[in-house]
């Protein structure tokens, strides 16, 4: 900390007069409720400041320790037993990979987009054998299943006025948008498995009876904005988490609005046909939506019981939980057949660590000596664009017939994306001497708690080998290497 002779006080007289205070910069506030004012230093003001963030981060990011420890007594006094608190989609996400156990292993980034009745969240999720790391959030607290509500119930009052126009406007009457709000929220659900819905309701409006039908097309026109509204949220959680849609192998639909079938096809539209959009309007295998957190949440439950209560708390302690990450794949150089060096990620990136890959790499069909390359990898879009049509005579051949503009601009060529990977910088290299004719070499990447890499390479069936450490990087920015 600076010495007070070595600053210059004139910027603070404004807002506080600096003193001098055990050699060191410090302050005369009043911040009880004593009349005499208190003598704070620079690092104790720092030292508040910090706390008060960090109150306010876990605040707003999750439950405080005094909204967990209430919790944990009004479920006490209920009977309930707390195991553990688990993230809503961390939930989600857990309930189907224990369906699906042989998914769970696989290496994949998942959207978890909770849409409820009155706020939506989306999660980026980063999946690697099983462990699970949040990459990006988003949240939205004015958008979710009410806000279809209020589109049907605008609709349904401006038809009623249609209807009557001597007859007073049911949203200005709290028993009358009630009665809007009530019947909204029943058309909206028959909507999610049905083409068309009916409103009902017995005196509105000064006795006033109304009625009225409302199909799915008109719904999802009404409610375009909503709908649109959905996507972007989605598309603002990928990219802070700075991904390619292209990146993301599954969307998980959780909350009671993803019944909505609208929502679950904005969703597919927007990302490529190798996503998999999970709703119960997609597949008819998907996990009822409303169930999924609570599924998740008593499928973890079940495989914690059997610990101890200390054992518990240790496993999720923030020093166990919260681990490095690697913000660039690790992978080989290998040789593809038209002879060029191709990059084959071993270890994605968002992964933790520890973490441990072993991949086999065929030899030169006839032997000889092996360089195996260990590099990072970029993750990369490659946009192919169509060739332009030929033209005949000043006319693209499309419009040579006798189809309509139309016709020929529908079967137009639209262009491609896909993820590819670029090798990056060479962490390592490492050679292997007389391989046998059509042999492999295997290469078994480690990467430490302690961000070290460790590098080994030898033939498979063969005797020896090559083994090399590679030194932890100097610097790790935000717990990423």
């Amino acid at each position: 900390m600076s010495s007070f002779k070595s600053i210059d006080p004139t910027p603070c007289h404004a807002s506080a007069h600096p003193i001098e205070h055990s050699s060191t910069v410090a302050f005369s506030i009043h911040d009880t409720d004593s009349e005499s004012p208190s003598t704070v230093t620079v690092a104790q003001i720092t030292t508040r400041h910090l706390k008060r963030l960090a109150s306010s981060a876990s605040d707003f990011l999750d439950f405080s320790d005094a909204q967990k420890s209430a919790l944990s007594d009004a479920a006490k006094e209920a009977g309930v037993e707390v195991l553990q608190f688990i993230h809503e989609p961390v939930a989600a996400l857990l309930a189907y990979d224990a369906r699906n156990p042989e998914t769970a292993t696989k290496d994949r980034i998942v959207v978890i987009a909770d849409f409820g009745g009155i706020r939506s969240d989306v999660v980026v999720v980063a999946s690697r054998g099983g462990m699970y790391s949040v990459l990006a959030t988003a949240h939205d607290y004015d958008l979710g299943g009410s806000s279809l509500d209020e589109v049907l119930i605008e609709h349904a009052a401006k038809e009623f006025l249609k209807k009557n126009k001597s007859a007073k406007d049911p949203r200005e009457n709290e028993r009358s948008l009630a009665k809007l709000k009530l019947e909204a929220e029943a058309a909206k659900k028959a909507l999610s498995i049905g083409a068309s819905a009916n409103f009902s309701i017995e005196s509105l409006v000064d006795g006033i009876d109304f009625s009225l039908a409302v199909n799915r097309t008109r719904f999802e026109i009404l409610a375009s904005k909503v709908f649109a509204s959905f996507t972007r949220l989605v598309e603002s959680a990928v990219q802070k988490a700075d991904l390619d849609p292209l990146a993301i192998d599954e969307v998980i639909l959780s909350g009671g609005s993803s019944h909505t079938p609208k929502i679950a096809k904005g969703l597919q539209s927007h990302f490529p046909e190798s996503c998999a959009v999970i709703a119960p309007a997609t597949e008819s295998t998907a996990i009822n939506p409303s169930e999924l957190a609570a599924r998740g949440a008593a499928i973890q439950a079940s495989l914690i019981a059997e610990f101890e209560r200390e054992d518990i708390e240790q496993s999720t302690h923030p020093m166990v939980t919260v681990t490095p990450h690697l913000s660039s794949a690790i992978g080989v150089l290998c040789s593809s057949k038209s002879g060029e060096e191709v990059f084959q990620p071993l270890i994605e990136p968002e992964t933790p660590v520890p973490i441990r890959r072993t991949a086999q790499i065929p030899a030169p069909k006839e032997g000889g000596d092996v360089l195996v390359k260990l590099c990072e990898g970029v993750r990369e879009v490659k946009v192919t664009k169509p060739a332009p049509k030929p033209k005949t005579n000043g006319a693209t051949v499309a419009d040579a017939g006798s189809d309509s503009e139309d016709e020929g601009s529908d079967d137009e060529e639209e262009e491609t994306r896909e993820k590819v990977w670029k090798a990056g910088s060479v962490i390592a290299e490492a050679g292997v001497k007389g391989v046998k004719k059509g042999g492999k070499v295997e290469v078994q990447v480690n990467v430490s708690v302690d961000l070290s890499v460790t590098l080994v390479v030898r033939e498979v069936g063969g005797k020896g080998g090559v083994r090399g450490d590679i030194e932890k990087p100097e610097t790790v920015e935000n717990g990423r290497v």
